[in-house]
């Protein structure tokens, strides 16, 4: 072995380079340098750092320096392209194996976030990157105005201050289809949390859909679509919330389950506002944000940016069309999940 617990391999030829530049003042030729950087591409396999390496070449070219050299600077020369070639090789295995690992990692975000994979295999290939699937995981989606990737500024910044705020706590930190993805243990909600938090920052005010708790490697899937669920719904909806919890949102799956029966109810409950003058989705837009202002004349007059006289007369208007009175506590949930559905399935801008 060479110094510092070097292999001898990663100086093979070196030495009779250096003798062949002292007796002759050549310079490498082209084989010797192509059989440096495999020596190179070799020696990073060995899990020595390249300034051991080098190091070692040094020591090499001290210990084997000819006394008899015909041009001392002839043999700097060939010394500095033989360790050249040798670290190139070096950098060049290093460059393929994180291609070679990325592509590892892209290829198991894929199948644990898709579920393509069998469970066993998948438990396994996640215990590498920190996972350990027999517990429970929760996923946390972000969402901005622009798509991120692995390579984005963006990861690397909520990455370092997850890591630095929780260190190594198993979790993964990735993108997928243009949004930043955080799967954490189940039982670390403080977790996506900060995620939300370091996210919305970073992005300068994306949205955040964070997945229940499930177990098992399958739950990882079923938490992320629940988070991608919920953005959907946010967009439908208009939620306009930095941060959204599926478990908030149960109401609105279980609602549109059946999607013939809300259709039903939002014709019939709703329909009658189409003889509105203006049509109805004026009147719609009033009865969504006097709900969303919890049913507050006042809140719900400047969201719209009416008067509450105005306010009221549209409110009256429904009533008379649809025989549903807003402020009437049993009327109010009816005309409520009606518009909901509205919202939901596009109405009235999509027939049904």
């Amino acid at each position: 072995m060479a110094d510092q617990g070097i292999p001898d391999a990663s100086l093979d030829g070196y030495v009779r380079i250096l003798a062949a530049a002292a007796a002759t003042g050549r310079r490498p030729t082209r084989d010797e340098l192509d059989s440096r950087r495999a020596v190179g591409e070799r020696a990073a396999e060995t899990g020595h750092g390249l300034r051991a390496l080098v190091g070692a070449h040094l020591d090499a070219t001290r210990s084997h320096w000819p006394a008899t050299a015909v041009s001392p600077d002839s043999v700097l020369a060939a010394v500095a392209q033989a360790v050249d070639a040798f670290a190139e090789g070096y950098e060049r295995a290093q460059r393929l194996a994180v291609r070679q690992e990325e592509a590892a990692r892209r290829e198991f975000i894929d199948d644990l976030l898709y579920g393509r994979s069998d469970l066993g295999l998948l438990a396994q290939r996640a215990e590498h990157f920190g996972l350990r699937l027999s517990f429970e995981h929760a996923v946390a989606v972000a969402q901005g105005t622009v798509a991120y990737d692995e390579g984005d500024a963006v990861l690397r910044e909520v990455e370092r201050a997850l890591i630095g705020r929780f260190g190594d706590r198993s979790i993964l930190l990735t993108t997928k289809d243009g949004r930043l993805v955080c799967v954490a243990p189940g039982d670390q909600d403080e977790v996506l949390a900060f995620f939300a938090k370091q996210a919305f920052a970073a992005t300068d005010g994306c949205q955040v859909a964070i997945g229940r708790p499930q177990p098992g490697a399958g739950g990882v899937v079923q938490s992320y679509e629940e988070a991608l669920n919920a953005l959907n719904l946010a967009a439908r909806l208009d939620l306009d919330a930095p941060v959204l919890r599926s478990a908030d949102l149960l109401v609105y799956p279980v609602l549109t389950r059946d999607r013939q029966a809300m259709a039903d109810l939002v014709r019939s409950v709703l329909g009658p506002m189409r003889d509105a003058r203006g049509g109805a989705q004026p009147l719609l837009d009033t009865l969504t944000a006097y709900f969303d202002a919890g049913c507050v004349g006042a809140e719900a007059a400047r969201r719209l940016s009416l008067s509450v006289r105005a306010l009221t007369y549209r409110l009256e208007r429904i009533h008379h069309l649809t025989g549903a009175d807003p402020s009437d506590p049993v009327h109010r949930y009816t005309l409520q999940t009606a518009v909901i559905g509205a919202r939901l399935l596009d109405w009235p801008s999509v027939a049904l």
